[in-house]
């Protein structure tokens, strides 16, 4: 019983400690990426600072829950992903700017609206906040992080280097990682695995 409640407990505060972690990279994000005027030729670093700001926010709001993994890996693979796309260069030359920009609010409509799905089940590191059949989770069972994978791709289009093909190259082998984390403690779930029976592809239909 009491390494019961132990578990719980460091559950709750592992829960928080991922919430100011977050809260602290978002701030030293916007220090980078915030530009000094809002115009056309800025447009994707704008549109990279909402995206990231979407993502604190859902943080911020979620539920907290006791079933959240406490495997090292599981926080170091969670902490890579989020840490990662923070340190691309906001500074490269812009190559197709329009279209780097449409393909960030792409999307950030897809991951927005993953999270919408979510409510407040919102996280990073893998944990069982209830399973989700609505909205965009009828389509693939990680519409979320598809939608990062195309704000990535988005970003890298409009200002391209070699440094944020490189960190958007480790970024995808970590959303992976974190995908796999994620169904190891949901498929525990038994309405988990009757969803996944159902909806059959990850992160893009007839592919993963």
């Amino acid at each position: 019983m009491t390494s019961l409640s132990a578990l719980r407990i460091d559950g709750r505060v592992a829960d928080r400690v991922e919430q100011a972690v977050v809260t602290v990279l978002w701030v030293w994000l916007v220090y980078r990426s915030w530009p000094p005027a809002f115009s056309a030729e800025y447009a994707s670093s704008i549109m990279l600072v909402v995206s990231e700001s979407a993502v604190l926010l859902f943080l911020l709001l979620r539920r907290p829950t006791d079933r959240i993994s406490l495997r090292p890996w599981d926080w170091l693979i969670a902490a890579g992903g989020s840490f990662v796309p923070l340190l691309v260069t906001t500074s490269a030359p812009p190559f197709l700017p329009g279209v780097g920009t449409a393909m960030l609010l792409a999307g950030f409509v897809l991951h927005v609206g993953a999270k919408l799905s979510l409510n407040a089940s919102f996280g990073l590191v893998a944990a069982n906040r209830g399973v989700k059949r609505r909205g965009m989770y009828r389509l693939v069972r990680h519409p979320m992080y598809a939608g990062y994978i195309l704000s990535h791709i988005g970003f890298l289009i409009a200002r391209p280097a070699w440094l944020n093909a490189g960190l958007y190259g480790l970024e995808l082998i970590l959303q992976v990682l974190r995908i796999q984390a994620e169904e190891r403690v949901l498929r525990a779930d038994p309405s988990y695995r009757s969803f996944a029976e159902q909806v059959r592809y990850r992160l893009l239909p007839g592919v993963y």
